[in-house]
């Protein structure tokens, strides 16, 4: 019965907060695109600094180790990034043989790397969020197969408080994705199927809740790594482009929006 109860309310949490992500992303609010990427890369950082880092430094785990921990993970997404980009060029090498020699000719350098800035840098970030996404889920499943084997009623409680929270953020993974491609479903597909590993943590937590507890800090940290690597490195740098001033002030007002959209739902799980 127990084990029933998690499944749901991990399912609830992980695949409905990612499906009503999507519903507000492609219908509410679609036609703000460009505001969208201010809007994601606030919640991305406000989901990491506020919500999974104190979450993860309540523990009582050295603080020295959850450091080390953010560290290496910002290391590995840059190096997921790094093979990504790596695999994107070297088809791209491979499809257009006129290029000639690397380096051979400046003007042809940079024709690729505009193409390689319109092309590559939208699809960077794709495997690092999805990735973090995982993990995040994962720990997720983990607190809410806690929860249920405490209290049913606690239980219910903690997977709606996780699909709360993952509703900003998953708007913000929605929009990486759909910056590579224009389709909607295969992008809601990825996260969704991210989303269900929120299942897999809580059928793991059901039957490993003592063993795995002492890792949901770790759990925390390198998810928040993700989301301040995609933050930093592909959503940011897209945004700082020389504007107007009034496309600047609209810029910081998404992005605090984003930020602000997470604290809120934050506060209303904490205080309900």
């Amino acid at each position: 019965m127990t084990l029933l109860a998690i499944l749901i309310g991990t399912l609830v949490a992980g695949i409905g907060s990612v499906w009503l992500a999507a519903w507000l992303s492609f219908g509410v609010i679609s036609r703000y695109t460009q505001h969208m990427l201010s809007l994601a890369a606030g919640a991305l950082l406000a989901t990491a600094f506020l919500h999974l880092l104190p979450e993860a430094f309540e523990a009582g785990v050295p603080p020295q180790a959850l450091f080390l921990t953010l560290l290496l993970g910002l290391v590995f997404f840059f190096l997921l990034d790094k093979a990504e980009l790596w695999h994107h060029g070297h088809e791209h090498h491979h499809g257009h043989h006129d290029h000639g020699h690397a380096g051979a000719d400046h003007a042809g350098h940079d024709h690729h790397a505009h193409h390689h800035h319109a092309h590559g840098e939208r699809t960077a970030g794709h495997w690092a969020v999805l990735a973090g996404d995982s993990v995040h889920c994962f720990g997720d499943g983990i607190l809410i197969a806690s929860a249920f084997m405490a209290d049913l009623q606690l239980g219910v409680i903690a997977s709606l408080a996780v699909l709360a929270h993952e509703v900003p953020h998953h708007m913000g993974d929605l929009v990486v994705l759909r910056q590579g491609s224009s389709n909607r479903r295969a992008a809601v597909v990825k996260v969704s199927m991210a989303g269900a590993i929120t299942a897999l943590g809580g059928a793991v937590g059901y039957v490993l809740v003592d063993a795995l507890h002492g890792a949901l800090p770790y759990f925390l940290v390198v998810a928040s790594s993700s989301f301040i690597y995609v933050a930093l490195a592909d959503l940011i740098p897209q945004l700082q482009k020389r504007l107007s001033a009034q496309e600047t002030v609209s810029q910081i007002i998404w992005l605090i929006g984003g930020m602000a959209m997470v604290m809120a739902v934050s506060h209303l799980a904490h205080t309900g």
